[in-house]
């Protein structure tokens, strides 16, 4: 059985938990003001709602990053 390699450090998670979060809490200030309500409650919901949709993108793009950038150091390492 080959040896598992782990590709997830757990600084990498660390960096990207604390990117998201700071995504999401920009981008709920940023939404807040393009919902369509005068209600304090639904202008939270909304904005909230699409901030943590927008940040679950973000996530895997920050991942999908991270693993290219990995794969070419590989690649420029073997040459």
């Amino acid at each position: 059985m080959a040896e598992s390699e782990v590709t997830v450090k757990k600084t990498d998670f660390l960096m990207d938990v604390v990117l998201s979060g700071a995504f999401f809490a920009f981008m709920y200030v940023v939404l807040q003001k393009h919902v369509p309500s005068n209600d304090p409650a639904m202008i939270a919901l909304w904005s909230a709602g699409t901030a943590a949709c927008m940040t679950g993108v973000f996530w895997m793009s920050c991942w999908m990053f991270r693993t290219v950038m990995r794969y070419q150091r590989e690649l420029n390492a073997r040459k």
